[in-house]
């Protein structure tokens, strides 16, 4: 079982498992801060011909880092022929990662895999911003091991451009809190920021909301890192982030699943997917803007205008929102959308007189 008393539980290490010296080297420099030491041996890429992980030739290195670091090693499982391998080289827990995740029929091979061993499993919330696919998948992994079962929260895919690599939507581990009191639920901030510079204030707001830990990649140097440089602080780094961090008494929240300060941190995430949704709009008026000023068209048109009314109208009434309000909010966004379209026709005239 895993030791849960101090906050927060820190599982470090590289993205990829690349060789037994950067492994071993990488884990020498994070023994005295680490809990818990990781690295990906099996790497699901979005796309073909991208480093896809050593396999199952670096199960030895985690082996040697558990052996002479006295360090517990862990890595992620993908399907049972994963698990097998890791149950006979002694990998003292495993991650099942969000591409894995939306599968139910993948977790559940994984959980047939587990059935009746003591192995701790994280599972990493699915790609997309499902709550009861992420609860379906730790509560078939709990049905299985013996070990402790914990959530990882690292993010959640968006289309378009945006702050974070992947959105922490923070309404969704405070749901999977509410709907489970009693699961550990860690943060991984690493991939919820796809940039280095950001991890510490991820970090911070898991801490602030009461999480158990954090799983945060660090490579001996992140800068020739095969998979995710980005992302993967030094270890020196690392250690200075953890140093940090202002971790508070959360015992009253604890007894609390769900309070103000939750609910508010809801109105924060749901508000800084609203700004990002906003500045998606802008860059298409944009696009808008330079086709009517290649084509000779008036930037407004009246019937699009009505449209835009009509079937508004009809969302608010689905979705119990003032007309009035939403009136009041449509104007404005197609007040600045015009304001931006006609400073494109604008522009260039002038220019040589």
């Amino acid at each position: 079982m895993m030791n849960f008393e101090k906050r927060p539980v820190l599982i470090s290490g590289p993205c990829s498992a690349e060789s037994r010296d950067q492994v071993m080297s990488t884990a020498k420099a994070l023994q005295s801060t680490a809990n818990y030491f990781r690295a990906g041996l099996w790497k699901p890429r979005t796309r073909p011909n991208e480093f896809e992980g050593v396999g199952e030739k670096g199960l030895p290195w985690l082996k040697d880092v558990k052996e002479s670091l006295g360090l517990p090693v862990m890595t992620e499982v993908a399907n049972a022929e994963h698990v097998d391998l890791v149950l006979k080289n002694g990998i003292d827990a495993v991650w099942i990662g969000a591409r894995t995740t939306v599968s139910p029929f993948a977790v559940q091979s994984i959980a047939d895999a587990l059935k009746g061993t003591n192995l701790p499993v994280f599972v990493k919330n699915p790609i997309h911003a499902d709550l009861k696919l992420w609860i379906g998948a730790v509560e078939r992994i709990d049905s299985a091991t013996k070990g402790d079962v914990i959530a990882l929260h690292r993010g959640f895919s968006s289309y378009g451009l945006k702050k974070f690599r992947n959105a922490p939507m923070w309404e969704i581990p405070i749901g999977l809190r509410s709907e489970m009191p009693d699961i550990k639920l860690f943060c991984d901030p690493s991939h919820i920021s796809g940039k280095r510079d950001l991890i510490q204030s991820i970090a911070q707001k898991a801490m602030d909301l009461g999480m158990d830990g954090l799983m945060i990649e660090s490579h001996i140097n992140p800068q020739v890192a095969l998979s995710d440089a980005k992302q993967q602080l030094t270890p020196k780094d690392l250690i200075s982030l953890i140093s940090s961090l202002k971790i508070r008494d959360l015992t009253l929240d604890k007894a609390q699943t769900l309070d103000l300060r939750d609910l508010r941190i809801e109105l924060d995430s749901i508000d800084e997917r609203l700004v990002e949704l906003l500045s998606g709009r802008m860059n298409i008026a944009r696009a808008i803007g330079k086709y009517k000023k290649e084509n000779g068209l008036t930037v407004l048109q009246l019937s699009r205008w009505k449209e835009i009314m009509r079937s508004r109208k009809v969302w608010s009434e689905e979705m119990g929102i003032e007309q009035d309000f939403l009136r009041l909010v449509l104007e404005q966004v197609h007040k600045e959308s015009i304001r931006i379209q006609t400073d494109i026709l604008n522009s260039g005239l002038g220019e040589g007189s």
